[in-house]
């Protein structure tokens, strides 16, 4: 059965970019390649017992087994040794990274306190998108009277586009509320569909 959400990049996002950048091809419409998500415990006392929590709530949350991380140099002001393991990471493709990316922006981020959009100013130049995660309790899976500590997550979305601009225009098709567009909804003339013009259509 096809994803859900899939379907919705299909049926959705690809008229609606080809529309917006004149594609002439169809393999020229930037589709999401896969999504990493990666946590690091180093910073904690215990880091085998950190560890072991991080990889378990990633499970949860992700749907797939997390692979160990390991850092690549030694740091001794950090007590830091090459090839310790630091972290856990997950990259998901495919149907699980499609049904990731929905809960993401359907239901975790919207859980954030105060939450007014995403960063615009998070693409690496290459037409990639990473954004921190502050703790894990913002996704739905994850059970508040079982959690030991907070854990933090980067969650970076490989994306085929050639750059930031048409990175970004995938994205936002497929939800992701970026805080700049809410602040052009909020400018913008009733005729643009700015606040006044939503009041009088409701």
């Amino acid at each position: 059965m096809e994803n859900e959400f899939y379907r919705h990049y299909k049926d959705r996002v690809v008229p609606a970019l080809r529309e917006r950048h004149k594609y002439k091809n169809v393999h020229q419409i930037p589709r999401v390649n896969k999504v990493v998500i990666n946590t690091s415990v180093g910073s904690q006392p215990d880091i085998k017992q950190a560890l072991d929590e991080a990889k378990a709530e990633l499970a949860l949350i992700t749907g797939q087994q997390p692979a160990e991380t390991r850092s690549k140099k030694s740091i001794a002001n950090f007590k830091l040794r090459k090839d310790q393991v630091i972290g856990a990471k997950v990259t998901l493709r495919g149907d699980r990274m499609y049904e990731f990316l929905e809960r993401l922006i359907k239901a975790a981020l919207p859980r954030i306190r105060d939450f007014r959009g995403v960063s615009p100013r998070c693409f690496d130049g290459n037409g990639n998108y990473t954004l921190g995660v502050p703790d894990q309790t913002i996704f739905p899976e994850i059970e508040m009277d079982k959690i030991k500590r907070n854990i933090g997550f980067d969650v970076t979305i490989v994306t085929t586009a050639r750059t930031d601009e048409e990175a970004k225009s995938l994205l936002s098709e497929l939800g992701m509320p970026f805080s700049d567009r809410a602040k052009k909804l909020a400018t913008a003339s009733p005729a643009e569909g700015g606040p006044a013009g939503q009041e009088q259509a409701a």
